[in-house]
């Protein structure tokens, strides 16, 4: 059973997704769109000239029907982090003193136990998924425990390796 464990590698301010470069291109081409929109043009033809979905075309010509520019208009990341920057070092500094200074049995940090302390904390539901996006997005990292059972006899292991596996593995159609 794994954990995770402090930063100290790559850090991705954004958890991947757009950048904003990438983003403010995507929102030119619905403002195209809108011009297409505004000279009476087909969906079909606005989808064939910008390069995109018709279905997307469809969805961007509703949005700006019912909220004009707004409509269509970049909403940012769907990835924004719900936690300050303030909460964040709080975070962390939580995360640093371990779970035995928070009531848990043992010195492993699980996700769950993560998405419990940040609702304790700060008041805040993340999803057992959306923990682990917040704390990789902040430099931390799985960690999978590097013991080996006592019992382990790596004679035999490579033995039933190199002789058994071959006769018991099924054969390559």
């Amino acid at each position: 059973m794994g954990g995770f464990s402090s930063p100290g590698g790559v850090r991705y301010p954004q958890g991947g997704g757009l950048t904003d470069a990438e983003r403010a291109g995507r929102e030119r081409v619905r403002l195209q769109a809108v011009t297409g929109f505004e000279a009476g043009e087909k969906n079909r033809e606005i989808a064939a000239a910008l390069r995109v979905s018709e279905r997307s075309v469809e969805r961007w010509r509703r949005q700006w029907r019912e909220e004009g520019l707004v409509g269509v208009a970049s909403k940012g990341s769907p990835g924004r982090p719900r936690l300050s920057d303030k909460q964040i070092a709080r975070l962390e500094q939580e995360l640093g003193r371990g779970p035995l200074a928070h009531g848990w049995a043992d010195q492993q940090w699980t996700l769950a136990r993560g998405k419990t302390m940040i609702g304790r904390l700060f008041h805040v539901s993340y999803t057992v998924e959306g923990t682990w996006r917040l704390l990789r997005r902040h430099g931390w990292s799985w960690q999978q425990p590097a013991r080996r059972a006592i019992e382990r006899d790596d004679d035999a292991v490579e033995l039933w390796r190199r002789e058994v596996w071959p006769r018991v593995k099924a054969p390559r159609r």
